[in-house]
This record gives C-alpha cells, structure tokens and sequence, in this order.
C-alpha cells in the first residue's frame, strides 16, 4: 500500500572529492504532520547489499522536518539508494517524493546517481562517422608497394575477395583506402552533423581489417604513416570534431613484431622462442608436458594476449606506451575491440591511460549484450569505459520495423532506462551498420534474413558466393529505403550517439560481414539518401537539447512508435510509421499547438503519418 498525501524532498549534493570516491551532503524534508519520526536513513545497494548512512534530525522549516547527513561514496558508475524511516512506530521506504508501506520497490522505482563518474560532454549525443579505413578513400598518390601475403586491388571498383584468395589467406586484399583520404573529406563528413569520426584500426596489420596487429607504435603503410594520423586529427579538431581510434588489446597477429611467426620482423618473437621477451605478452596453456599459446576462437592467426601479464599491461597502458603514443599524436578516444575479453583491471589501467593523456578522453566498449548483467565491473565500477555499442536497442529497433516486435523494443527500452547510468545512457554507440553486421539497407529490403535467430541481422544463408553476388533489385531498393529512412528518424531521436556506417548515408549494399566492407562507391551516391542523412545532422546540430534529455515512451504499437525526449526546458515528440499505409494518431495536449519546431519525414504532419513517414515536434515547457 502507498500514501501520496505527503510529498517529501530530498537533495544529495556532492561537496568533495576524496580518495577513490565522493563526499555528499544528503538533506530529507519530511511532513510533521504524518508523526513523529525515528531511525531516518539512506540506504544504499553495494553488491547486492543494502547500507544504511543514519540522518539526523536538523531543524523544522514551516511544517517540514528536515533530517540531514555527510555521507562518502565509493566510485561507481550507478548507485540505487532510497530513504527509509520509522514514523510512529512503523517502517516508511520513500523515494521521488512518494511514501510506500513496503520495501518491495521495483528496480526502476529506486533512486539512482553516479559517483566520479562522468563521460566526456563531446560524447553525449554525438553524430559520429564509423570508417573502415581501407575501403573509404584513397588520397595518396603514391604507388603501394607489395608486400608479402598481401593482394592489391587494380582499382577502386574491382570486385573484393570474399574468403581465401590464391594464397588461402583471408582478408587479404587492399585497395588503399588511407588517412589522408579521410582528411581531403573532411568538410563531406561534416555535412552529415558529424561531430566524432570513428577509425578502424589504423596500426600496422597483415589484414585489411587490422584487427590482428604487427605493429603497436607504427600505421600501416597502405593507411599512411604516423604523421598522416596527427595532421587528420588536427584537421578534424580545426572542423570541431573529434577522433576515436578503435583498439585491439586483446590478441595481436601471428605475423607480428611480438609473435613473428614468419619472422617477417628482426626479433626473436614468441613463437620463434619461449625466451622470448615477447613471450610473456601471451596467454597460454599446458598439455601433455608441453606448454602452448591460445588462440582466438581458435584462430591460428591470433594469439591471445595475457591480460593479467604485467609486461603486457605495462606496455599497452604504462608511461610511453602504447595509449600514451597514439594520444601523442592527437587522438580523444578509444573504442575497445571485444571489450567484454578483457579483464576488469586491465580495462581500469587503460582509463587511467586515457585520462592521463586528456582528461575528457572517451573509452567505448565492443560489448553485445547488457553491460550492467555480466557480473563485471567494466562499467558499473565508475574506473572503466564510458559506454559500449548498443547492439540491444538496435537489434530491437530493427526487429520493430521489419517484424513488428512490440515487445522487445519496449523491454529492452525500459532495462537501459533502469540500468543504465545517465551518462552511458547519453553515450551509447546506436549505429545504422558496422563492420561486423549486414548493411542496414539490406536488412530491410529483403526477407533472407533471420527473424528468430540472435540477431535481426544474420542472414539465412552464410554461403560467401551468394554473398557476393546478392545485389537488390530497384523495387527492394525503394521498399528497404523507405523503411530504413523510418528507422534512422527513430534512431537519430534516441539518447546516445548517432553512429553511421561509411556509405550507409549513400545506400552501400552487403549483405553478410565481410560483403558489407565494399568500397565507398563515389560517384555512384544516392543523393536522395544523402540529403535524408543530411538533414538528420542539421536537427541533431540544431537541438543540442537532445545530448542530456530523458526519454520518456509514450507508445509504441504494431502501426507506430512515439517517445518524448524531455529536458528542464525543452522537450519534443517523435511519432514514427513503421507501415506502409497512411496512419493517424492523437497529439498529447501539449503538443497540440505549438511553433517550437517540427521535423518531418516524408510529408506527414502532426495527427496523420505517411506510409514509412515520422513526424517530431517541438514545445517549450
């Protein structure tokens, strides 16, 4: 049973900062009127715990008492507390001014706040460029030289190889794309409101992914070289936008500086010799005797490396090493590969790292699945990474739109809302594509893809030959638009960054990932698209509101999806059309007349949706 007839107010304010924590001031006004009050305190969840911080009684302002405490907090990126009394003999739970009988609050009932724990202001609610280097641009023009186990593409729109080539080697194939590529198109990526620009690994690799890294401390000679990273990154700073580099600590290549199976470098490698200085970089394991190193998903072209190695760890984030480098040469953040492999402690020495060198760096993290479930302390700790790609809220907004999944959207919604701390919340990486998943276009165009399977972007078939000549026809061009024009207006409206996918913005097709790593196909751009792409990065630039606002749902039904997103000042209405007939819908009241603002996708207007249309509108509070 709950009593709403007595409002309460609570602050907590932080007053200092202390070793690994924060001091709080916490003050509780509670009606006199309701009795006589006993054994007042916050009580605070601490690993499942609760902790109870005593307040005492203060002063009485009109009919208020006011009950008063210092409390210190440990680091943590969310804390759940509420406050608790006993008023004439009975235990009282209060939180958000309500009074409950009971102590049986639901998770999304309790207070919730962080401790030392901020993501950087430029992250929040940015617009961001995700390049998969080698298949962007080329801007040398300097002739590439071979290389061993490696192929070059004759040009620009030759066919990639899709599996083995001759050699039987994967990922091998190169068209160049390069560093000073990206800069000569600088001023194109800021017409799409980007304000971070995402780079795949640049580092020395033997693949064209660079995911299986040969050289910490040098870019890839086919990427440009270390100067060409530090004049994109000034540029980019020039043009108000910022570089994240993406950052694989996680296992290196066997053709590498450090493991050297071909001894392709002038050192002893870990492979070479288990003296090795490098040997202690990896991990291993013992059989029969014999001691051996593990390989990634048994992949004998990554060895793992040891995350609880002290040479390892003191390489990658000690004083000159790897992080300090790269912030050498301009970069703001990193985006953690399979972040969710890596160990606790390592990934907090790697925040140190990065705060080191620029105390508003950003740490992005590859983790799939709900961050705040895995028993792990990468983020709710406050000492790891800022945010992760939010493949959850993804997956379930394109599983809306193309199936109609009322239900997962709405749950996964409300656990990122519960969970979540705010400024992960305002981080989160909503992408349209990525590397590792089928370009969006094709997943809405189409039918071959997995309705209930893990993901709403696996395909039904995995065969590389069909991969590789799947092509849409110009009806399922124009459908898959349609519908991911709706999805990108919903997803532009959500808190988080707003990431794109290099030629998602132009209608680049693949389907499967490695036929989604096609080259950027200038000259052949959809133009209609891009100005879609476009006009979504002015309303992002516009409403700068949107970095910190609350989301609030407001429906979401098998004909449309509407949310509020809602600051102290302002707040805007978002009602989106996932069908392909026209549909109208009932305007809150306050919305109702308005000249705040109003975005619109395919000619709809407040109260009546076009077939794959939106509508957002703006209202002052």
């Amino acid at each position: 049973m709950s009593d709403n007839s007595y409002e309460t107010k609570c602050k907590v304010v932080p007053v200092a900062t202390i070793e690994n924590g924060k001091r709080y001031f916490v003050s509780l006004e509670l009606p006199m009127s309701y009795g006589w009050y006993d054994d007042v305190s916050m009580v605070v969840e601490k690993n499942g715990q609760d902790c109870y911080f005593p307040m005492k009684y203060s002063r009485s302002e009109g009919n208020m008492a006011i009950f008063e405490a210092t409390v210190d907090l440990e680091t943590t990126a969310i804390i759940n507390y509420y406050f608790m009394c006993r008023v004439n003999g009975f235990f009282k739970y209060i939180k958000n001014g309500t009074t409950f009988d009971h102590r049986d609050m639901k998770q999304e009932e309790k207070l919730k706040m962080s401790v030392n724990f901020e993501a950087p202001d430029w992250a929040k609610g940015a617009v961001m460029y995700h390049i998969f280097v080698d298949r962007y641009r080329r801007g040398s023009k300097d002739e590439m030289k071979e290389m061993p186990r490696r192929t070059i593409h004759k040009s620009w729109n030759e066919e990639m190889v899709l599996g083995p080539d001759a050699n039987g080697i994967w990922n091998a194939d190169f068209y160049g794309g390069d560093l000073k590529g990206i800069e000569e198109t600088l001023d194109y990526i800021k017409s799409l409101g980007v304000t971070v620009l995402y780079l795949s690994p640049v580092v020395w690799s033997q693949s064209n992914h660079r995911y299986d890294t040969a050289d910490y401390m040098n870019v890839d000679p086919y990427a440009g070289c270390n100067d060409n990273l530090k004049s994109l990154c000034e540029a980019a700073h020039r043009k108000g936008m910022k570089v994240v580099l993406d950052a694989v600590f996680n296992h290196t290549g066997n053709d590498s500086k450090y493991f050297n199976e071909y001894g392709t470098f002038d050192n002893v490698g870990a492979f070479q010799s288990m003296n090795s200085p490098y040997s202690k970089f990896y991990r291993k394991h013992s059989e029969n005797g014999k001691t051996y190193y593990d390989y990634w998903w048994g992949m004998t072209n990554l060895p793992v490396c040891d995350g609880y190695s002290p040479e390892w760890k003191h390489f990658i984030t000690g004083e000159n090493g790897v992080i300090d480098h790269w912030f050498s040469l301009g970069i703001d953040g990193l985006r953690l590969d399979v972040a969710d492999e890596l160990t606790d402690e390592f990934i907090e020495l790697i925040r140190k790292a990065v705060k080191r060198n620029k105390e508003d760096g950003f740490i992005l993290g590859e983790v799939w699945k709900n961050p705040m479930r895995m028993g792990r302390g990468y983020i709710s700790s406050g000492k790891g990474m800022d945010s992760v790609m939010d493949y959850s809220l993804v997956d379930a907004l394109i599983r809306y739109f193309k199936y109609g999944d009322v239900d997962k959207l709405a749950y996964i919604i409300r656990d990122i809302k519960t969970e979540y701390p705010k400024d992960t919340i305002n981080t989160l990486m909503n992408f349209t594509s990525t590397h590792d998943i089928s370009r969006a276009i094709n997943i809405f165009a189409t039918y071959d893809f997995q309705e209930y399977g893990e993901w709403a972007w696996n395909p039904n078939c995995n065969d590389l030959e069909w991969c590789r000549n799947f092509k849409l026809t110009s009806e399922q061009y124009k459908y898959g638009r349609a519908v991911y024009e709706a999805y990108v207006f919903a997803l532009a409206f959500m808190p988080g960054i707003l990431s794109i996918f290099y030629g998602d913005e132009v209608g680049l097709q693949g389907i499967g990932n490695l036929a989604n790593r096609k080259t950027y196909p200038w000259g052949y751009r959809d133009k209609k698209l891009l100005e879609f792409f476009r006009y979504i990065g002015k309303m992002r630039s516009n409403e700068g509101f949107l970095k910190e606002a609350e989301l609030n749902i407001f429906d979401i039904t098998r004909d449309y999806l509407m949310f509020e997103r809602e600051s102290e000042e302002e707040k805007v209405l978002v009602t989106v059309n996932r069908t392909g007939e026209d549909k109208r819908f009932a305007m809150p009241g306050e919305y109702e007349k308005t000249d705040s603002g109003i975005y619109v996708l395919k000619k709809s207007m407040p109260g009546h949706l076009s077939p794959y249309g939106a509508v957002a509108v703006k209202s002052k509070k």
